[in-house]
Order: structure tokens, then sequence, then C-alpha cells
């Protein structure tokens, strides 16, 4: 994070909490009348905002007026970043990296053809 964001969040931040991808979310001491309140993430090495979880998203957008932490249901994964362009990103069957064969189209495929 850059100097500017630390200093501003040293003189003006109050710290809310920090989730497990080790972000930590700020917000702001003073607001003005009639605005609502500044919220923000220090992110925890390069900033990706994927690497936010809904909980704190729903916060910081302002959807939510305390962060849903702890609010999980059965059906719920847990949250992972975007992995696109990382070495763990998916490649299904028929990507190039992985051989660049797929199975046949089955008879419920017509293609379009121009008359």
């Amino acid at each position: 994070m850059d100097l500017g964001t630390r200093l501003y969040t040293w003189l003006h931040g109050e710290f809310v909490g920090a989730d497990s991808f080790g972000n930590r979310y700020f917000r702001a001491r003073k607001t003005l009348r009639g605005q609502r309140e500044r919220r923000w993430a220090m992110f925890n090495g390069k900033p990706e905002a994927s690497k936010i979880p809904a909980e704190w998203h729903a916060w910081l957008h302002h959807t939510t007026d305390a962060p849903l932490e702890g609010v999980r249901y059965t059906w719920q994964k847990p949250h992972r970043p975007n992995l696109t362009g990382t070495k763990y990103a998916s490649f299904p069957a028929g990507h190039a990296r992985r051989g660049g064969r797929r199975n046949k189209a089955t008879g419920d495929y017509e293609p379009w053809r121009p008359s």
C-alpha cells in the first residue's frame, strides 16, 4: 500500500476489523454532516479487490452497518480470490494447456448455416 493511504489511515482512520486474508478495514473517525461515513480496506500484499470476502464487501459498500463476520450458511463455500493468471487457475478439459482435446459434440447441437 502506498504512503498516502497509510498516512491518511493513521491520521483519520478507526480500525474496524480484519479478515482471514489479513486485509484490515477502517472507517473515518469523523464524517461531515449530511455525508455517509467513509470506509476503506488496507490489503495484505498486492491490492486485489477479489480478495475481499462477501461479508466485508457488504460493509464497505454500505449494504450493512456492521460486518457480517461469523454469519455463514452450510451451503456457503469459503471465499477464494480470483485465481486467473496464477498457477492455481482453472483449466477445463479441452483447454490448450490440458492437451486441447475435448469430447465431440453430441446430437443435440446443430451448427448455424447461413442460407
